[in-house]
């Protein structure tokens, strides 16, 4: 008999153990799905909010239920490469094309009590986010998403909207 429970004794830890080394995702089913990008702003120093990506921003932010995610933002107004090919651009052209777009995907998690999402950035356009973690405050008003991202070197303090696609 005791022969028995120690082996049911280990078979229990081993099986514990496995478990205990998977990623578990507490997330909110209020974020899951699929949100279009209405704004995206920034709040200037002196606390006025401007517009970051144009009049006419477009990008799209994907939550799924097991706790991936996906963002990308594009300002709406982007400068053409004039040769039509991506690796003979201007300097430029290469500018214009990395400061009119901030995407990233990893995994997330929502803290509805603290208001937040912590984003696990696996990769960024910007690649000092790569392999980071980053937490943003949030609001969900119906099918309004609103974060901020903490703020830049310059003092100024991105927002994201985003509305729902049904």
């Amino acid at each position: 008999m005791k022969k028995q429970f120690s082996v049911l004794k280990k078979s229990f830890l081993l099986f514990a153990l496995m478990f205990a080394s998977i990623p578990v995702f507490s997330q909110s089913n209020l974020i899951v799905g699929s949100w279009r990008l209405t704004a995206a702003d920034k709040i200037l120093s002196d606390g006025k909010q401007v517009a970051d990506y144009g009049a006419n921003p477009r990008g799209i932010a994907i939550f799924t239920a097991d706790g991936h995610y996906m963002i990308e933002i594009f300002r709406s107004e982007r400068l053409k490469f004039a040769s039509g090919d991506r690796a003979k651009g201007t300097p430029d052209e290469y500018r214009d094309a990395v400061l009119s777009a901030s995407c990233h995907f990893g995994t997330y998690t929502v803290d509805e009590t603290k208001g937040t999402i912590t984003f696990h950035t696996e990769r960024a356009s910007y690649p000092n986010w790569d392999e980071t973690t980053r937490v943003s405050g949030f609001k969900l008003e119906g099918n309004k998403l609103t974060w901020r991202v903490p703020p830049r070197p310059d003092g100024t303090t991105p927002v994201s909207v985003f509305s729902r696609i049904p």
